[in-house]
């Protein structure tokens, strides 16, 4: 027996809202859920997987434990479209010669940003 990862899932003040943010920035596609409360994003025509958001009271405090790891032939210009977006920068890191970017979506939620390496 083995397990299927079939989504992630955040919590969210506003899952609605944050479901479209993401469904924006992946090309992904904002199901139609009939409680609000927990909304789920799935891939669009580059796959991926589904990205669910579920409505909680108070955010956790403090940094989140499982972030995205993305990819994307340009990380400058797409950095920076994220960011127009609404996206903050949270730290640029260089480890033997890989590069990423961390970046947090409108509620604060981590994630990085990477080229394919060769």
């Amino acid at each position: 027996m083995t397990l299927t990862v079939e989504s992630i899932t955040f919590d969210a003040t506003d899952a609605l809202t944050l479901a479209a943010w993401w469904a924006a920035q992946t090309g992904g596609v904002v199901q139609d859920e009939p409680d609000p409360a927990f909304v789920l994003v799935t891939p669009g025509p580059a796959g991926g997987l589904t990205l669910g958001f579920q409505q909680v009271a108070s955010p956790t405090p403090g940094k989140n434990r499982v972030h995205l790891d993305c990819s994307v032939a340009d990380r400058g210009a797409e950095v920076a479209r994220l960011r127009g977006a609404g996206a903050a920068f949270v730290a640029e890191h260089r480890v033997d010669g890989f590069e990423w970017t961390v970046l947090a979506d409108p509620e604060g939620n981590q994630f990085c940003v990477t080229s394919p390496q060769p």
